[in-house]
């Protein structure tokens, strides 16, 4: 099988020429988790399958396209990834999820994509039908995210026209500020759909995760 594909963020934050997809994903897993306590992408969801690795396949399942970003030092093979999976490494991943979130769009300067949707790594739990709806709103010019009763969820698809200023990120707290930044781009999908608003940033979350994504992969079964 072909070995991990590799981006590696550096100075210039250049990549190799990119195939045209309308919607890329990144899913962001270079965290230390530090609430959870220990390496929670690691967690087995389902059978040998890790909550990082859970939460790739169900972005595959809808994204031509779909991006890993790691740290340095991470082993993909040991956070249950497939060898074929494309991993992207932040050099800055200790510093917050806003510098991995720019180093991560600063490998994307080629790509012909039209937006590109950010998840956070322990999220495997929505609805393809729900990404499906996202990716069908998308533009250049806007930003894209889910509700469930009344609450903003994951992912966002961010327009190309944001890409730049999500480069220049340097901050703890993710894009927020960018969203924050263009009320006039933003638009809120309505979704009954829980997973966008589930993530495992305590132990006690698991649970939850597993029987439902459990019950999700029954159904297509």
């Amino acid at each position: 099988m072909p070995e991990n594909t590799k981006r590696e963020a550096g100075a210039t934050g250049q990549s190799v020429a990119e195939t045209d997809y309308k919607v890329l994903a990144l899913v962001m897993a270079a965290g230390r988790a530090r609430r959870f306590g220990a390496d929670k992408r690691r967690e087995t969801l389902l059978h040998d399958r890790t909550l990082l690795a859970a939460t790739v396949q169900s972005m595959a399942a809808v994204f031509d396209s779909v991006r890993v970003v790691i740290r340095g030092d991470d082993e993909p093979a040991e956070l249950g990834l497939e060898s074929a999976t494309d991993v992207v490494r932040s050099p800055r991943a200790d510093q917050g999820l806003g510098f991995s979130i720019a180093d991560a769009f600063s490998t994307l300067r080629s790509s012909q994509a039209l937006a590109a949707a950010v998840l956070l790594g322990d999220m495997p739990c929505i609805e393809p039908g729900t990404l499906a709806r996202l990716v069908e709103q998308a533009a250049a010019d806007r930003i894209v995210r889910p509700e469930y009763q009344g609450k903003p969820g994951h992912p966002v698809i961010f327009g190309r026209n944001f890409w730049s200023e999500l480069s220049r990120l340097q901050d703890e707290e993710g894009a927020r500020a960018v969203i924050q930044r263009h009320p006039e781009a933003r638009m809120h999908i309505e979704v009954d759909d829980p997973g966008v608003l589930m993530d495992a940033d305590r132990p006690g979350d698991l649970q939850a995760l597993r029987e439902r994504y459990q019950g999700m992969q029954s159904s297509v079964s």
